[in-house]
């Protein structure tokens, strides 16, 4: 990658604001994700809202949420074309899809194996090379990662994870966030679900 800025600008403080788009597909665990940040969020009294725009119970379908995050009252739950800080997404095909609505200056953190839930799938190193030419982008295969780490259903929190400085939330509060949510699961759970918040960290630029 080239031109790229620093990310972490942005810190929870008395003046923050991040408009997260999620993407992906159903039951790739986008929900967990969006829950884990809006945790985080709320334990630092700021303001949150969420819009769920497709179908989240739908396996294999499309899902798409946006996050907004502010220390001042927020408006909408929508975000505008050309004005997300941070495209956080499951599947390739899906952060390309949400491109306009990033800003000049956000961020893509997207896993690099496609769900070919379509007969015309676009071929995946097209995908790649037009991922490989924005500016601030980190393409991770989070399921090769997850699989080699021993913690395979935790995919998503390995891109939670690789997405933090952008997001501008402090790592410890992810990782507080994370044991409040899964919690009640159980020990191995929480400490699977921290493993791979830390292999996401190892991945930011």
């Amino acid at each position: 990658m080239t031109n790229l800025l620093p990310i972490g600008s942005v810190i929870i403080s008395k003046n923050m604001k991040t408009d997260i788009i999620l993407c992906g597909v159903g039951g790739q665990g986008i929900l967990s994700i969006a829950t884990i940040i809006g945790e985080a969020a709320m334990n630092e009294n700021l303001y949150i809202k969420q819009a769920e725009v497709h179908g989240m119970s739908q396996r294999g379908g499309d899902v798409q949420s946006n996050l907004r995050i502010s220390s001042e009252p927020i408006a909408s739950d929508l975000i505008a074309k050309g004005s997300a800080d941070v495209i956080i997404s499951m599947e390739p095909m899906e952060a390309l899809r949400y491109l306009p609505y990033l800003s000049k200056e956000g961020w893509i953190i997207t896993s690099s194996t496609p769900f070919v839930n379509i007969p015309n799938y676009p071929d995946i190193e097209v995908i790649k090379a037009d991922l490989d030419k924005l500016p601030n982008v980190i393409t991770l295969d989070i399921e090769q990662k997850a699989k080699d780490a021993g913690v395979p259903r935790s995919a998503n929190v390995i891109l939670l994870g690789a997405a933090q400085k952008a997001l501008g939330i402090e790592y410890g509060k992810l990782e507080d966030a994370i044991r409040r949510v899964f919690g009640r699961k159980g020990e191995a759970i929480v400490e699977a679900n921290i493993k791979a918040l830390a292999i996401g960290r190892e991945a930011q630029k």
